[in-house]
């Protein structure tokens, strides 16, 4: 056998016994792969609009697990820890053959480890398969186990899981939950001092724990820092800066606002790890804190909750559903926002709005503010006094019981409720029970979340908006429908603006009503600019008494402490709309200057007002329309007398809706006689005969 072909079977024979190392390692391989799972277990997380953690949960096994990515954590961290730990973690393949050398010699030169010489992808390894041991076996497991690793996972992907796993003392793992707990805030823009102390803190995490060791986190975070300047990562004049900044010794605990929407989410979407709400965190803290102290100031078993939504949109920026979600002794854990109470007066506002729709009141109207008795309901202001004649506008700013009885009447509760419905918003009602005059004192069941979204229509001229807060199921249909006019919104919140403030309480250019359910069980304050409604409740949640509970004086203040302390800048109450305007009680029209009823609910006239009298066409004329073509033209009709609105009917059909113009127009659906019939405010009936032809 020739020279050459000895060294062509050899040849042969190395490749065949390599191809059945390289086959044997990847059978192996195939055959035991390292645990990594798609998605790590970690902490469920509930984020505000912009991103800003809200609330997180521990893991089941106990932990506090942020998932992590890179583009979260400050990128001079990140270098920082490359340099510390591996500082040639981009160009291995799970082992650095040069640290592994120069962990040998130190442990040969000094008897015991110095450096183990782990990369990242060797931590990682022991992290996802933890093993008491530090044996020799045990390293080589995990140096294989950072092979397989980096077959299947970038480096990005290595380095997110690195800073996912990485324990940081007691049941921290990861940098965003080490950094939330050491300096209550997330790591994108950590200090040259906080970097370092979390690239410390790894290598022995109980030992080094801040809370419970802050001189030996310290030195530790000091070494790192010498480190840093021998890599060239820092100056030694950035790194001696850093070294004076003191460490704190305080662990803080991780955000948990809005915990009651947060548990809702978590219900409705269990297995997503983050869920963003509609919620703005820095709104949410203000609502928070302000409801906390509150509580604390009314006094025990007394609970706080707020709402404020944006009513150009619906959404939910802040949602307080207690004052304390864990103090069992005011029943923390029940969400008041949702809760049906009784509204008390704070739906008068719409009855008001109603009445000046239909053209019954203006702000300057007189109102009788005396004992008056509706069928058996007599109702009584909240003081037990009266006003006697009072105009309107002070009506609803005192809010007098028996003016908005009395305007309730006239509009029919019926009425109100079909509003509510077309705002999105169905009132409970006692069972088998017709909608009586009882609504307009609160004889009626909402929550809190539904009186903010019929607001949302007084906010946005009279529209109301669905409310939302991010945990919805899918898109929501918003209501779009119409509460109030724009011209009756622009009129209530003239007259609501000129409520004065509770005492204490800087004007703040908004819109308010206060309510006190039956019983001083609910105490209600509903506010409103140009966009924001907040809405707040005060009471207990178990519906009991609680002498001296009002809206004005236990909600209202609530109300614009919270609208202060929300962070969100105060906008304008709009203009009038065209044909809105204030006038005064001289310059009304008659018909408009007061407002009564008699005993049996029908509205008075002064003798100065005429009943109404169909002028055209006259009574028995024969009118040619030419009815029977085509080319049929409409009859116009005119009326004098009475009191505005009118509505008209011919052979007992209405034509269209009450107005208080004089004059109509009626297409006849064919030729013969029609009766023709107009209803004035009061009642009073007028009507004519006539032929069309």
């Amino acid at each position: 056998m020739t020279r050459l072909r000895k060294l062509a079977l050899s040849a042969a024979i190395v490749i065949f016994l390599a191809a059945i190392a390289v086959g044997a390692l990847y059978a192996l391989d195939r055959a035991y792969p390292p645990p990594l799972p798609a998605r790590l277990a970690v902490s469920t997380e509930v984020l505000d609009r912009d991103g800003a953690l809200l609330r997180a949960y521990a893991t089941p096994d106990g932990y506090w697990r942020l998932d992590t990515h890179l583009d979260e954590v400050d990128s001079r961290f990140v270098k920082m820890l490359i340099a510390y730990e591996d500082k040639r973690f981009f160009d291995h393949r799970g082992i650095d053959p040069l640290a592994l050398l120069r962990a040998a010699k130190q442990f040969a030169g000094n008897g015991r480890i110095v450096s183990g010489g782990s990369t990242l992808s060797m931590q990682l390894a022991r992290l996802i398969e933890p093993r008491e041991s530090r044996s020799f076996g045990s390293k080589l497991l995990q140096t294989l186990r950072a092979l397989q690793i980096e077959r299947r996972l970038s480096k990005t992907e290595i380095l997110q899981r690195y800073l996912t796993l990485a324990p940081y003392g007691g049941n921290l793992e990861g940098v965003r939950a080490a950094s939330l707990a050491y300096f209550g805030k997330e790591p994108r823009r950590l200090t040259v001092s906080q970097a370092a102390l979390l690239v410390a803190l790894p290598q022995l995490p109980e030992r080094r724990r801040p809370d419970r060791n802050r001189e030996g986190a310290q030195a530790a975070r000091d070494r790192v820092l010498k480190r840093m300047v021998t890599a060239s990562v820092l100056t030694e004049r950035e790194a001696n800066r850093a070294a004076a900044e003191p460490v704190s010794g305080t662990r803080l605990a991780l955000p948990a606002l809005a915990p009651h929407v947060a548990d809702i989410a978590l219900r409705k979407a269990p297995s997503e790890i983050r869920h963003k709400l509609t919620l703005s965190r820095r709104v949410q803290q203000g609502l928070e804190a302000v409801a906390a102290s509150a509580a604390a100031r009314l006094g025990p078993r007394i609970s706080v909750a707020m709402v404020l939504a944006d009513s150009l949109n619906g959404e939910i920026l802040g949602e307080v559903g207690s004052a304390d979600y864990f103090d069992g002794s005011r029943s923390g854990w029940i969400d008041m926002t949702r809760a049906v109470r009784s509204p008390g007066s704070t739906l008068k506002p719409f009855i008001y709005g109603l009445a000046m729709e239909q053209g019954l009141i203006a702000q300057e109207t007189l109102i009788e503010d005396r004992p008056a008795d509706f069928g058996g309901y007599r109702p009584r202001n909240f003081d037990m006094s009266y006003q006697g004649d009072v105009s309107v506008r002070q009506a609803l700013q005192l809010s007098l019981n028996v003016p908005a009885v009395r305007l309730l009447d006239a509009v029919g509760p019926s009425r109100l409720l079909a509003r509510f419905r077309q705002a999105g918003v169905t009132p409970a009602l006692p069972k088998a029970e017709a909608p009586g005059l009882a609504i307009g004192l609160g004889g009626v069941g909402l929550s809190l979340r539904n009186l903010v979204q019929l607001y949302t229509g007084l906010a946005n001229g009279g529209k109301a908006r669905t409310l939302r807060d991010g945990t919805e199921a899918g898109p929501i249909r918003d209501s779009g429908g119409m509460v109030l006019e724009e011209r009756a919104t622009w009129q209530i919140a003239d007259i609501l603006s000129g409520v004065k403030p509770p005492e204490g309480a800087a004007r703040r250019g908004i819109a308010y009503k206060t309510g006190t359910s039956y019983g001083y069980r609910d105490a209600w304050s509903v506010g409103y600019d140009g966009r924001y409604v907040l809405g707040v409740w005060v009471g207990r949640a178990d519906a009991g008494s609680v002498p001296g509970l009002s809206g004005y004086v236990s909600a209202a203040p609530i109300l614009f402490e919270a609208f202060a302390r929300s962070g969100l800048a105060a906008v304008p109450l709009p203009r009038a709309p065209a044909g809105a305007f204030r006038t005064a009680r001289s310059d009304l029209p008659v018909t408009l200057q007061r407002f009564s009823t008699t005993a049996d609910g029908l509205l008075a006239i002064s003798a100065t007002e005429p009943a109404p009298q169909i002028v055209f066409p006259p009574d028995g004329a024969h009118v040619d329309l030419a009815a029977a073509s085509s080319a049929a033209s409409p009859l116009v009709l005119k009326l004098q007398g009475g009191r505005a609105p009118f509505r008209w009917l011919a052979n007992g059909k209405p034509l269209e809706e009450p107005s208080r113009r004089r004059t109509a127009t009626w297409q006849p659906d064919g030729t013969g006689y029609s009766t023709l019939t107009v209803i004035d405010a009061a009642g009073r009936a007028a009507s004519v005969k006539v032929f069309v032809e």
